[in-house]
């Protein structure tokens, strides 16, 4: 689900700023406590407690299923209050990863990310790995700006910040995008591209319908594909 030392701009959470033309992220944010609320309305990533988001697809030529789950708890990450997400991947039927992610959102109505704990699952069903764990405030790691409220064409942002483990940017592509995915067909969709240098820059482009959230993600080589199929609303 995003880090370079010398990239030490300031940033005021309220702006959800970012490079228009398409050039470098706008750095580490700096949290402000008092800001935030796990209250999230985002138009475009909007987590109501108690809903839950269906994708299906391929991963890696694998039957593949992402079941995204709000859950009524949260968590307290570098002083501020943030939303649990329970997210779980399937693969050809079996959980292959389980994480749980920590987003909350500032006064501006811009969705941030404080962190994750990730496992992968083993084929025995033991985790075998937690690489990817982070969370804001701890080991340098920092906050990243997830959503904007307001997202332009061309800004670029972190989504999370821990060096040479979570590093994830991405680049807003586009805001009239269309995609047709089992739950419905939409049309002037954000369009994101997410990357990170850890994997080598190889591109994600992600799909968000306004009053819904994420509708697709299809990986830029085509072996990961995955569209919303179902929501459970509370």
């Amino acid at each position: 689900m995003p880090r370079r030392a010398a990239i030490v701009l300031l940033c005021l959470v309220a702006a959800g700023c970012g490079d228009e033309a398409g050039g470098k992220p706008t750095g580490k944010p700096e949290p402000q406590p008092k800001r935030f609320s796990a209250t999230i309305d985002n138009a475009w990533f909007p987590l109501k407690p108690g809903t839950t988001f269906i994708s299906e697809g391929v991963d890696e030529g694998a039957r593949a299923r992402d079941v995204f789950r709000v859950t009524r708890r949260t968590k307290v990450i570098n002083g501020v209050r943030c939303v649990v997400i329970d997210d779980r991947n399937y693969r050809n039927g079996k959980l292959s990863e389980r994480t749980a992610d920590y987003y909350t959102q500032d006064a501006d109505g811009n969705v941030w990310y404080f962190g994750e704990d990730t496992s992968t699952i083993g084929a025995n069903g033991k985790v075998k790995s937690t690489e990817g764990t982070w969370h804001a405030g701890v080991d340098g790691a920092k906050a990243g700006l997830f959503m904007p409220r307001n997202p332009k064409v061309g800004e670029r942002h972190y989504q999370e910040y821990y060096v040479g483990h979570a590093e994830d940017e991405y680049r807003v592509e586009s805001r009239s995008a269309r995609i047709h995915a089992p739950y419905g067909s939409f049309k002037n969709v954000l369009r994101t591209g997410e990357f990170t240098r850890l994997e080598g820059n190889s591109v994600d482009h992600k799909y968000y319908a306004r009053g819904v959230g994420q509708v697709a993600e299809v990986s830029a080589d085509g072996s990961e594909r995955f569209k919303l199929v179902r929501i459970v609303r509370p």
